[in-house]
């Protein structure tokens, strides 16, 4: 028998409201499931721990002017170094940010986040992507998991969650070494520690390979940016589905319900 079609996209956690590359993706995943029936699954990468992933654009509702918002965490390790999964979000950020909402998008939108109480900053982003629908219908994947990460193949370069000054921060573990990628060419080692399956993720070149090892998916919906970088002959089974464009796809999608 024929494998049921699973119609797989991902991303790491984009804004406190999603980016509209991602909404794009929801789209096309949608679009190829009306054409060949299946399963939508999201690849929920929260082990990523870059903060500029969160960055959210939106515009003034009156002047127009575009501003950044962001999530507030406790100290600059977590900042710069802890996972997305476990970044915490700082006392008072969410209350403050209700206030000032209603500048940018609407009583749906503000209603949206203000149901959403997550600590953690790609929780709270499921969690808002859940309650403006976006998610409706499909079956979500994070690369935090436990099992998903015991389930997945194994990785000679790859992310660790391990212990640092109080936190725990997302080291790349490569030929025994473990570092922090402090910027540009700028790297801090950090000593090495055992560490299980558990506490593994993959790098941007290990990522395709690592989840298709779980997923078993037979579409991927890619952007721009991941068909630059994804190695596809690692996964040639894969039908590759480009996103549907979208203008201003960087800024935060504000126009539900869909």
């Amino acid at each position: 028998m024929s494998q049921c079609p699973v119609i797989a996209f991902g991303q790491q956690p984009c804004g406190i409201f999603p980016k509209r590359f991602l909404v794009a993706k929801v789209l096309t995943a949608r679009r190829v499931q009306k054409e060949i029936g299946g399963e939508i699954v999201f690849f929920f990468h929260d082990s990523d721990h870059d903060p500029r992933e969160t960055r959210t654009l939106l515009h003034h509702r009156k002047t127009g002017e575009l501003a950044q918002l962001n999530f507030e965490v406790p100290n600059r390790i977590q900042r710069r170094f802890s996972p997305l999964h476990l970044k915490r979000i700082a006392p008072g950020w969410h209350a403050t940010m209700a206030r000032q909402l209603p500048a940018y998008v609407d009583a749906f939108c503000c209603d949206a986040f203000k149901a959403v109480k997550a600590g953690h900053v790609a929780d709270f982003c499921l969690e808002i992507y859940r309650h403006l629908g976006l998610f409706d219908g499909l079956r979500v994947v994070r690369s935090s998991d436990p099992a998903v990460r015991n389930a997945a193949c194994g990785l000679d370069d790859c992310f660790v969650d391990v212990p640092y000054e109080g936190e725990v921060v997302r080291a790349r573990c490569c030929q025994g070494e473990m570092t922090l990628h402090e910027g540009g060419s700028r790297h801090i080692p950090i000593p090495a520690c055992a560490f299980t399956k558990e506490q593994v993720s993959p790098t941007r070149d290990t990522r395709l390979r690592w989840m298709q090892s779980v997923l078993h998916c037979t579409h991927y919906v890619t952007g721009a940016g991941e068909k630059a970088y994804l190695k596809q002959e690692e996964a040639p089974e894969i039908n590759y589905v480009m996103r549907e464009p979208i203008d201003r796809h960087d800024e935060a999608f504000i126009d539900f319900p869909l």
